[in-house]
Parts: structure tokens; C-alpha cells; sequence
């Protein structure tokens, strides 16, 4: 076979390196023309090349219409698109059934959003600034306390303005917004208020579901924003940094400068150890909620910041978490959401809230959450657009809604302080909430 000319060759470089995410053009055309065979075929597998092929295509084809739509590509709306879209697309039955069923049993059986949030926790930690990481996590809890206090009562203020009702503003609307998402926060949640009230369980979670999921999309919104806020206002941000003394990138400055680390650079075999030893500790986690029912996330968060401040970790291992992180942040993120999308976001759910009051409530919850949290961050020595974002998290759907709204803001890298902000606020708030509810003899609204 005759080698093609340069100019040919060169020409079809161009074509390979047009890139949809990171999907090349002519890749992504195959990967559909076999896609849409294997669903011709009534059986798509669910395993991970199939996968691998229709999430990256599908999360990347959003993410990038999201990024050229005039006027909204720096709100976040790649993130919501890639997330939103493919639910109502299952709703409209656009994605065929086998399709769906596919990305589904994938989605619920691989738990590649703990593997996704294991990559990016260990490897951001494991990348930040010893000196300033524990002063971060202490200093974030003053903003997240604020925020609660305030949402919760302009929350409340306004839905019992608009006719709502004191109970069931606070116990359905107000409170599933801050409880840490769907699987943490709305399920025990309402598995409580079925105990106490001797109501369905089913149908108390049909109703809070839509306060959780619109007050994730306006959580999302909200982060859109404020990272265009800090385009225009770099004083407020540090671009990724929760405070001041931090390194630009977050990753591994001279901590000790009689000590300097060496200059190394990670390999293949770094990040393969880096990616084993983050889902060592994402098990011991998953471990200890079995046994003893903590919150695993947290609990592979906490063995995360002690490994990072005892220096347990080798620089060359610290930099193959780095490069994880950075890898998942760029590939895996929008196929994530895609996967979110179709598995985990009933559309009909989400249209449910869509009432005047219920918006107006839910809006104004979230928006005293993450102005409160602006407000009081210099007082404690935070970026103020960083913090909001940070604090907007206890307004997300949980781990997933972290993933969006991190994404949406192009912070990433904040992520373990989001996941302090929806697992342990989220806790806090599903515990109180429960308590109150007891008291007031499950007359919940």
C-alpha cells in the first residue's frame, strides 16, 4: 500500500486532531455508526468499551454545544447540558431503550462516579499546599454554619410568604436542598418522616425530590456565574484556591525551603500506583460505613489530608495523583455527567417543582446559601468567589452534584472541600431535620 503524500497526510492530521472534547471527529463518527449497530442489533453491552464509547461521545457532543451557546457558555451551562439534556432525552425517548438500558446497568453496577470522586479527592489533596491544607478545611466550616442559618431562614421566609406554609416549606423544601443530595440526604430523610408520620416512604421522596434536584441546577448556575465573576474580578478569586498563600496550581511548592523536593517527573507506573492507592482508600471508607456506618467519603477524605500532612505519600507518588486528578478532570468528567444524566435525573422529577412559589423558594435557599458564604469569607481569610462555590455544594445532589457544580465553576480541584460541604453539612442537616420533625410529632406538612 503506497504511503500517502505529506500534504494528504497533513491534511488528515487536522481532521484527526479536530477534537470534540477530547473525542476525535472522525473516532466519534465510527463510535456512532457502531453504536447505532449494536442498538440495530437490540443488545448494546453494558461492559466498559461500549461504555467508554457512548458516554465520552454523548457527554462531550453536550459539553461543547453548551460551550458555543452565546451569552451562556460561562454559566455553567456545559455542565448543565451534559447532565440535563440526555434526562429529557431519555424522557422524550430520543435515546433508544437498549441504549438507555445499557448506560444504566453500567452506571448503577461500576460505581465509576466513587471511582471518578477518588481520583480527583486523593489526587487534589495530594497536589495542594501542606502548609495552608488543614487551615482550609477549618476555616471553611465559619461560612458553611452561616449559610445553613441563613438559607434556612430566608428559605423559609420567603415559601411562607408565597403561601407555602412555615412546615412544609422547611420540611420539603428547605431542608432536602441542604440534606447532601439523593442517596445521603432525601432518602433518609424521608425514610425518617415515613417512620414518624406512618406516611409512604415512595411518595414523601417523590415530593422532595424536585426541591433537591432544581436546587442542584441552580447551585450549578450560581457556580457558572460566579467563575465569570471571577474573570472580571480576579481579586475575589484565586482561580482554584480557597486562600491566600496557595500555590497557582495547587501542586506540591517547596514546603520546606532548606528541603526543596526534587525534581521529578510522574510515569505511567506513578499514576497506576496513584490510581490503586486511591481506591485503597475509597474501600476503606466504603469499609467503615459498612461496619460502623461513617460516611465513607469522608473517612477516604480524612485518611487523604493525614497521609498529605504526615508525608506519607513519596513526591513521585503525589505528583501520579496529580496527573490522575488532572486526567479525570479533562476525559472522564463530562462522560460522568452524561452517565448522571440518563442513570440518575428523572426528568418528570424535575419538572414536578416547576411552580412559582416552589422556584421562587428554592432559588431564594440557594442563593442566601451561597451569598452568605461570599459575604463571610474574608472574615476568615477565604477568596470569596471560591468559597461561595464551595458552600453552593450544600445545595448540590450530593456527589454528583458536586461533580457539576465543580465542573461548572472550573474548580475541580476544590473538591474536597465540597464533599466537607455535602457530606458532613448534609448529615448534620438530615439529623437536626429528623430531630425537629420527632418533636413536632411528624407533622411534617
Amino acid at each position: 500500500m503506497a504511503e500517502p503524500t505529506p500534504r494528504i497526510a497533513a491534511a488528515w492530521w487536522r481532521i484527526m486532531d479536530f477534537r470534540i472534547g477530547v473525542v476525535p471527529l472522525p473516532v466519534a463518527v465510527v463510535a456512532v455508526a457502531v453504536i447505532a449497530a449494536f442498538v440495530a442489533l437490540g443488545a448494546p453491552p453494558s461492559d466498559l468499551p461500549m461504555s467508554i464509547a457512548v458516554l465520552a461521545v454523548g457527554g462531550f457532543v453536550c459539553a461543547e454545544a453548551g460551550r458555543r451557546i452565546p451569552g451562556l457558555k460561562n454559566l455553567g451551562l456545559a455542565a448543565i447540558l451534559a447532565t440535563f439534556l440526555p434526562s429529557y432525552l431519555v424522557y422524550a425517548h430520543v435515546l433508544p431503550k437498549p441504549l438507555v438500558k445499557s448506560i444504566t446497568a453500567f452506571t448503577d453496577n461500576s460505581n465509576f462516579l466513587y471511582l471518578f470522586i477518588a481520583a480527583v479527592i486523593v489526587g487534589s489533596i495530594l497536589g495542594m499546599d501542606r502548609r495552608v491544607l488543614i487551615a482550609g478545611f477549618l476555616k471553611i466550616f465559619a461560612p458553611l454554619l452561616a449559610g445553613s442559618v441563613v438559607a434556612t431562614a430566608v428559605g423559609c421566609g420567603v415559601g411562607t410568604a408565597l403561601g407555602l406554609g412555615l412546615s412544609h416549606t422547611f420540611f420539603k423544601i428547605v431542608a432536602p436542598i441542604m440534606a447532601g443530595g439523593v442517596g445521603e440526604g432525601a432518602i433518609p430523610l424521608t425514610v425518617g418522616y415515613a417512620q414518624f408520620s406512618h406516611q409512604p416512604q415512595g411518595g414523601l421522596f417523590a415530593e422532595v425530590l424536585p426541591a433537591v434536584m432544581l436546587g442542584g441546577l441552580t447551585a450549578i448556575l450560581l457556580a457558572g456565574g460566579l467563575n465569570a465573576l471571577g474573570k472580571r474580578y480576579p481579586k475575589l478569586t484565586g482561580e482554584g484556591r480557597l486562600q491566600p498563600g496557595e500555590e497557582a496550581d495547587g501542586a506540591f511548592a517547596a514546603e520546606d525551603e532548606d528541603h526543596p523536593p526534587p525534581a521529578l517527573q510522574e510515569t505511567a507506573q506513578d499514576a497506576g500506583a496513584a490510581i490503586v492507592m486511591a481506591v485503597t482508600l475509597y474501600l476503606v471508607g466504603a469499609l467503615t460505613q459498612k461496619l460502623w456506618n461513617w460516611p465513607g467519603p469522608v473517612v477516604m477524605l480524612v485518611l487523604a489530608v493525614a497521609m498529605k500532612f504526615g508525608r506519607v505519600a513519596s513526591p513521585r507518588l503525589e505528583r501520579g495523583a496529580f496527573a490522575n486528578f488532572q486526567f479525570f478532570s479533562a476525559s472522564v468528567t463530562y462522560p460522568l455527567l452524561f452517565a448522571i444524566g440518563v442513570a440518575k435525573t428523572p426528568w418528570e422529577k424535575l419538572v414536578a417543582a416547576f411552580n412559582a412559589p416552589t422556584i421562587a423558594t428554592i432559588v431564594a435557599t440557594v442563593v442566601a446559601m451561597v451569598g452568605t458564604g461570599f459575604a463571610t469569607a474574608r472574615l476568615v481569610g477565604l477568596y470569596p468567589i471560591d468559597t461561595a462555590i464551595v458552600t453552593a455544594c450544600h445545595s448540590g445532589q450530593g456527589g454528583t452534584g458536586d461533580v457539576a457544580i465543580m465542573t461548572a465553576a472550573n474548580r475541580l480541584q476544590l473538591m474536597p472541600f465540597a464533599q466537607i460541604a455535602t457530606r458532613i453539612g448534609g448529615a448534620i442537616m438530615v439529623a437536626l431535620t429528623l430531630i425537629l420533625f420527632a418533636r413536632m410529632g411528624g407533622a411534617g406538612g
